[in-house]
């Protein structure tokens, strides 16, 4: 489905992109001929929007490295961050005290949990708890007593289990708890606990509308479950070849992995 108002030489006003297993490779840099792309179809009209779970701080020194100077919708919808500015325009964050019942139903159900959370704000801190194994190179913060989990603002809570997968403990979690928080399953061993309602569709719509754009405008591109709000709201969805099959099963199109420049494949296809 093509867009609304199409960008002269582009069918789309805005690109909406993941980051880790999307626009980055494994060694967390973008390709020469990935940036070329996006330069193209910015030079046609489009506007290039990162949408990451990564929070802010753990965003902003990726997207310096890249010079990526625009908008960007960081912790999986909570954050809408002005990369040019260094500042935060936007914030959700979890309501502790629904967190802590929604944490309690979740361990009644499956046993205990081994936790982490990212505190709110530029300078916030990843607090990890005994057991949490740390995926990637996210700076983190031990903590011992479960108390100090709650001591500052969070935008999110992570979960894992010592015997249930994620995709197990994505779905038990929100059998136990989803009327009180939002699950989302962002990569391996990353389970979530988000504000109710919160998704990549929320930080993206606000972000567009601050640039004048609008869904119908948007092509989207990511490889995990926590994508597929993004996709819904967007006009076209793309997932990579690498992609969770939960996205894969409502991408309009799947495209070359994140080492094989799965981006720019669809975006020269678009420029034509």
């Amino acid at each position: 489905m093509s867009a609304e108002s199409p960008a002269a030489g582009f069918p789309y006003r805005l690109i909406a992109t993941d980051l880790d297993g999307t626009l980055l490779r494994s060694d967390d840099s973008v390709s020469p001929r990935t940036r070329d792309a996006l330069a193209a179809a910015t030079a046609a009209g489009a506007a290039h929007i990162v949408v990451t779970g990564r929070a802010a701080p753990w965003t902003r020194h990726i997207l310096d490295d890249l010079g990526y100077t625009g908008l960007a919708v960081c912790g999986q919808g909570a954050q809408v961050y002005d990369a040019g500015a260094h500042r935060l325009l936007t914030s959700v964050t979890l309501d502790r005290q629904l967190a802590s019942v929604a944490l309690a139903k979740i361990e009644a159900e499956v046993g205990p949990l081994y936790l982490a959370a990212s505190q709110d704000g530029l300078d916030g801190e990843v607090l990890v708890g005994p057991g949490y194994a740390v995926t990637g190179a996210v700076p983190a913060t031990p903590f011992t007593d479960a108390s100090d989990l709650w001591t500052a603002p969070l935008n999110k809570i992570y979960i894992q289990h010592p015997t249930l997968g994620d995709d197990d403990l994505a779905e038990a979690a929100r059998q136990a708890a989803g009327g009180f928080v939002g699950v989302a399953m962002a990569g391996a061993g990353i389970v979530e606990v988000l504000p109710l309602g919160l998704s990549k569709a929320t930080g993206l719509s606000i972000a567009a509308r601050r640039l004048g754009l609008k869904a119908a405008d948007t092509i989207a591109f990511g490889d995990m479950p926590n994508d597929i709000p993004m996709f819904a709201w967007a006009s076209r969805g793309v997932a990579m070849a690498n992609a969770h099959e939960e996205l894969r099963a409502v991408a309009d199109e799947v495209t070359a992995s994140h080492e094989e420049d799965g981006i720019a494949l669809v975006l020269e296809r678009l420029l034509g």
